[in-house]
């Protein structure tokens, strides 16, 4: 047996590929033997009780797999009937099929194509035929002769069957992984899972996990392989946030005391009073003010949900407090916006919060810099444009005190004095590196405040966030109306689009949202759900809403172009914006009460969720209109979601209910968070989720930098950077 195979032993050197198998295994991300051996398989098809041609019998009821080798419209002989009759084969023979009053088969039914057929079966004069079965498309591999023994009969009843491509069969991947456990490579690997965990967990061993998975003898097998790899991959990410908090746990960083009436008499200089959950997530950052080690908290809340008054209130505390035993300047904050649009934005309500404090605040973006308070101030316009080099002179100065701006805030040319506190809105892919080099820059680690919109179920923000300490803020602020949202067919547009004539008029904006361009879906799809931004919005201006000013935003556009456009509508230069779901997370527009959703049946619940909430942001009715296709509004599991979305509560309850229905994929998008299909299954299971998470703490708590776990620490080496926030 060969055993010099490793871990990184090229796919090209253990087979003979032709050029086009080189270009699918590309394709897929497979370049090695590790690639390989975790391609696992999408899904299994069960052979038990498939009959093969040969073993048939008279009178039973069987199932067959077999190819169509003919297949056409006839009549019968004698009483003329329509009829579909058809030859099939498999490895062991050839047989008749009839469908009698049947002869649409022969336009669904093609030479070639691999079915699985089941009926009654007749023998006359040794020759099995099925009459009127039926069928239903199966795979081509399930055809390949490794399936049969010498005796013609089915020896495998679980077969694996693999993401494919162009080139490269499920049939390949059964013989190429067997070449692999034939070589005894199986045998020389060393389980990176502690022998612990497998026992307590019940886990089967690494080689045990890999022939289970890509060779199960039965479903139990299979799913044990699942539970192994998907509780290994959880883990994993787990080990590597509780090692990521425990190294920024251990920066020196400014340890604040905020007095509790220092709270109380900034918050009562707003026209409102806070929800419980906003003045809980203020006292909980604050508790971690006080504490020897930087705080890491994620703030989870609706849109409209009142995050940036949280924010403003800790920037407050704590540009206007001191390190508990020192004197010296202010501390400062910096508050990082995903746009241009959405920084200017915030860099003016906090002029507005803050314009009788005498706290300076600045903006730093890509097109110029601000600061207030300005002694050329004026009732429209209380800030003044300076230069860069300035702005930038007083920040690390310590002179200005809050920062507002893009990503910018983190380049080199930015320098703070004493950074205290960094609030990232909306920045998921803000990762542990770019934190840490902030801390090593400014000296000390800033407290670290992440805020997100994005609803987000239990399992996966203590999986995606797991480095994170989680605030959430599930109440809505007293005074806003509650979005009147309708489900609307076909033969009920030309109702909704006078209703929205009528709010136009008034001088309100309405949102049309389109499917994403880059993700149509062929299969389902009508035209109704193909139409494109631009088209539609055509069709509006031209023969819908002539009289109005019709724009368009899509993800095809330059981030330049789509903030140039998204401060148009702000400015009611647009009345109406049809755009791509790019709107989702972006500025507030509290003239915009009007959202149509086209193929809303195409669109998770948090993410309509989410659309639906950039029209919640005013005293004024919003309105949301759920337009659906023809076939869609039969379906009854689509009928059944959008019902759903109009009962539920908040966000956190429709991401749970998305997660329960449509899985982790269709609501957060996997291939944001690096994460495989068996992995994001995994995050289905709040029990597995936890246990990885209390096993990863528990291993970090007593070897922060894994020296006493040197496969645990390869292993987190070899991973490239995850970025989970």
């Amino acid at each position: 047996m060969q055993t010099n195979y490793t871990w990184k032993t090229p796919i090209d050197s253990l087979y003979r590929l032709r050029e086009p198998q080189t270009k699918a295994l590309l394709k897929l991300g497979i370049q090695t033997l590790h690639d390989i051996l975790y391609h696992f398989p999408s899904r299994y098809a069960d052979m038990g009780g498939i009959k093969t041609i040969q073993s048939l019998q008279d009178g039973e009821y069987a199932s067959i797999i077999v190819k169509i080798k003919k297949i056409a419209t006839k009549k019968t002989f004698k009483s003329n009937i329509p009829a579909t009759e058809a030859t099939v084969e498999d490895p062991t023979g050839t047989m008749k099929v009839t469908w009698l009053h049947q002869p649409y088969i022969a336009k669904t039914l093609f030479p070639e194509s691999i079915v699985k057929l089941s009926g009654k079966i007749s023998i006359a004069k040794g020759v099995p035929t099925i009459f009127n079965p039926s069928h239903e498309p199966a795979d081509t591999d399930m055809m390949g002769v490794g399936l049969f023994s010498e005796t013609n009969e089915i020896k495998e009843t679980i077969i694996p069957l693999y993401k494919e491509s162009k080139g490269i069969t499920s049939l390949w991947f059964r013989h190429a992984l067997e070449r692999i456990f034939l070589s005894g490579f199986l045998d020389t690997i060393v389980d990176p899972l502690p022998e612990h965990i497998l026992q307590a967990y019940n886990l089967p061993s690494y080689k045990t996990a890999f022939l289970w998975i890509h060779r199960p003898r039965d479903s139990k097998q299979y799913q044990s392989a699942k539970k192994r790899f998907s509780f290994e991959e959880i883990f994993f990410i787990q080990l590597k946030c509780q090692q990521d908090k425990a190294l920024y746990a251990s920066l020196p960083t400014y340890t604040i005391d905020v007095p509790e009436k220092s709270i109380t008499e900034f918050v009562g200089t707003f026209p409102f009073t806070p929800t419980d959950s906003q003045m809980n997530a203020i006292s909980q950052s604050v508790n971690d003010f006080h504490k020897n080690q930087p705080m890491l908290r994620l703030i989870e809340g609706d849109v409209g949900s009142g995050k940036t008054f949280v924010a403003a209130t800790l920037s407050h505390a704590i540009v206007t407090n001191r390190p508990a035993g020192q004197n010296f300047g202010t501390l400062q904050v910096a508050y990082m916006a995903p746009t241009e649009v959405l920084a200017m934005q915030l860099f003016e309500n906090f002029v507005q919060y803050f314009k009788y404090s005498g706290i300076q605040i600045g903006l730093i973006t890509g097109s110029g810099c601000r600061k207030f308070p300005t002694k050329v101030a004026s009732a429209q316009q209380p800030w003044t444009s300076i230069s860069r080099p300035q702005l930038l002179k007083w920040v690390k100065s310590g002179e200005i005190a809050i920062v507002v701006g893009t990503h910018a805030l983190i380049q080199k040319s930015v320098a703070f004095k004493h950074l205290a506190l960094v609030i990232i809105d909306e920045q998921h892919r803000f990762g542990t590196q770019q934190r840490l080099s902030l801390a090593k820059k400014e000296g000390r680690a800033p407290h670290f405040l992440s805020m997100t919109a994005t609803p987000i179920p239990r399992t996966l923000a203590l999986t995606m966030y797991g480095d994170l300490d989680l605030s959430v803020i599930d109440q809505m602020p007293s005074g806003r109306k509650q979005v009147e949202t309708k489900i609307i067919t076909p033969n009920k547009r030309e109702d909704v689009y006078k209703a929205i004539r009528s709010e136009l008029q008034q001088g309100r904006q309405l949102y049309v949202i389109c499917p994403r361009i880059d993700e149509p879906d062929e299969t389902v799809a009508t035209t109704l759900q193909l139409k494109s931004v631009k088209e539609e919005a055509k069709r509006l201006q031209q023969n819908i809403f002539p009289e109005y000013t019709v724009d368009i935003m899509h993800s095809k556009m330059t981030p330049a172009d789509k903030e140039e456009t998204m401060k148009q509508f702000s400015n009611h230069d647009i009345d109406i914006l049809v755009s791509t779901s790019v709107v989702e997370v972006g500025v507030n527009v509290p003239n915009a009460t009007m959202i149509i959703i086209e193929g809303a049946e195409r669109f998770g619940l948090a993410q309509l969720h989410q659309l639906r909430g950039r029209v919640q942001r005013s005293e004024h009715q919003p309105y949301c209109y759920l337009f659906t296709s023809e076939s869609n509004g039969k379906n009854q599991k689509t009928s059944d979601r959008l019902q759903a979305f109009l009962k539920a509560k908040n966000g956190f309850e429709l991401a749970e209910l998305d997660l329960e229905l449509r899985g982790t994929g269709d609501l957060i998008g996997s291939k944001q968070w690096g994460i495989s299909d068996i992995g994001m299954d995994a995050i289905k299971n709040i029990k597995m989720v936890e246990i990885a998470r209390e096993e990863a703490k528990k291993i970090i708590e007593q070897d922060t930098h894994l020296q006493q776990h040197p496969l645990l620490r390869e292993r987190l080496e070899n991973k490239k950077e995850m970025h989970f926030e």
